[in-house]
């Protein structure tokens, strides 16, 4: 009688809480992954929503040193506090169902990869403003004595409250779990990780690393090394100073550039704090940068009259392996006339392969003029221009 039925789960009740009894559990899955998942909470005392990350622990839990160490590691993590660094409200270790749980803020925008592909069309000065949050949160972490390390920062471990443009690092308890649980071999993410992380040898710049690939999957919408299928293929790479396909695919020199200063040997990898000095990431609030974050090849073959100050193309596929991608363009030129501008503007290197025009046929109407051209570029990818001109 009350609007539910049976079919229906209710999401009202506790089924765990922790051992203080100020927090309560429910069954709503809010993310799950290899590793964790993550389930709607509720702390009592504050009267908030909280988000409960519980991660199984299988083969490492063999000594009371070892879930000592890892207690202590986790809990220390309490005393991180800053404004973008998830808030970790406390955690425990539950023996009996071998887990260890963690509890933290919750965020209503989840992460800034989900962000990313949700909301297509961003400017540049966003990304900026991302960037700058991302890095003063590893300024905080590597200021420590010793410096805290994250090892995993990818943005499927950076979060968003989208209504107000706050973004965090988290999942720090995660990547401590995860050494431990893997204290024999490389900890992180294949894609993500410097070359020194695989020697086993390395310092809080392999963040910095991490960092510029995020960047990378912000302006791509891609993971790195997407065109690998197989960790090795993308170890031998990274091993071989190989930089992702997706690189080659940023046009603007200055995010392109600033990637690299971010994927540079460790030697030459700049600091956090460098890094937010850089020209790029300086933002002028009287003045707005009206340049678009797409990156991929095909805008460069378009009419420049034609590329918009802002992403202009819906992604319809989440994945755009070797440059291509599968969209659809939802920007109507006004006027016909933008495409009249000098075809040298766009026209692309190659071997020419045809070139087609109706003016040899009879069929259309004497008013329209449709002209199909064809070209092999040296890449090996094909280049295809199709104009169509309606005198009316």
């Amino acid at each position: 009688m009350n609007g539910l039925t049976h079919t229906e789960p209710d999401f009202s009740e506790f089924v765990e809480v922790d051992p203080t009894g100020r927090y309560g559990r429910y069954n709503e899955i809010l993310g799950k992954g290899a590793s964790k998942t993550v389930y709607r909470a509720f702390d009592e005392y504050e009267g908030i929503e909280v988000a409960w990350n519980q991660v199984k622990l299988y083969d490492f839990l063999q000594s009371p040193e070892d879930l000592e160490r890892l207690y202590c590691e986790i809990h220390l993590l309490k005393t991180l506090k800053h404004k973008n660094i998830m808030t970790f409200y406390t955690s425990w270790v539950d023996p009996a169902n071998r887990n260890i749980n963690f509890v933290t803020e919750m965020f209503t925008s989840g992460t800034l990869r989900q962000y990313r592909l949700k909301h297509k069309r961003v400017n540049i000065r966003a990304v900026k403003r991302w960037c700058r949050q991302i890095l003063n949160g590893l300024l905080y972490l590597h200021s420590h004595d010793p410096p805290v390390i994250h090892r995993d920062l990818k943005c499927d471990n950076i979060f968003i409250n989208g209504n107000q443009g706050e973004v965090k690092i988290g999942d720090l308890g995660l990547a401590a779990i995860l050494r431990k649980s893997h204290a024999a071999h490389c900890v992180g993410t294949p894609e993500f990780m410097a070359p020194e992380v695989y020697e086993e040898e390395y310092n809080e710049l392999v963040d910095i690393y991490s960092f510029g690939m995020c960047i990378l999957e912000m302006v791509t919408f891609e993971y790195p090394y997407s065109e690998c299928t197989h960790p090795a293929q993308i170890y031998k790479k990274v091993m071989s100073g190989k930089k992702p396909d997706a690189l080659y695919q940023v046009k603007d020199p200055e995010i392109r550039q600033f990637v690299e200063k971010c994927l540079a040997t460790v030697s030459l990898r700049l600091s956090a704090r460098e890094l937010l000095d850089d020209p790029f990431l300086q933002i002028d609030d009287n003045e707005s940068d009206l340049r678009p974050t797409e990156s991929r090849r095909e805008l460069d073959y378009m009419n420049p009259l034609l590329r918009k100050p802002v992403l202009g193309l819906d992604y319809e596929g989440k994945s755009f392996r070797n440059g291509t991608y599968n969209g659809y363009c939802n920007e109507y030129v006004d006027d016909i006339n933008e495409w009249a501008s000098d075809p040298n503007e766009y026209e692309q290197t190659g071997i020419e392969l045809f070139e087609y025009n109706d003016d040899e046929h009879d069929e259309h109407s004497p008013d329209l003029d449709i002209t199909i051209k064809g070209k092999r570029r040296e890449d090996g990818s094909i280049f295809l221009r199709l104009r169509i001109a309606d005198k009316e």
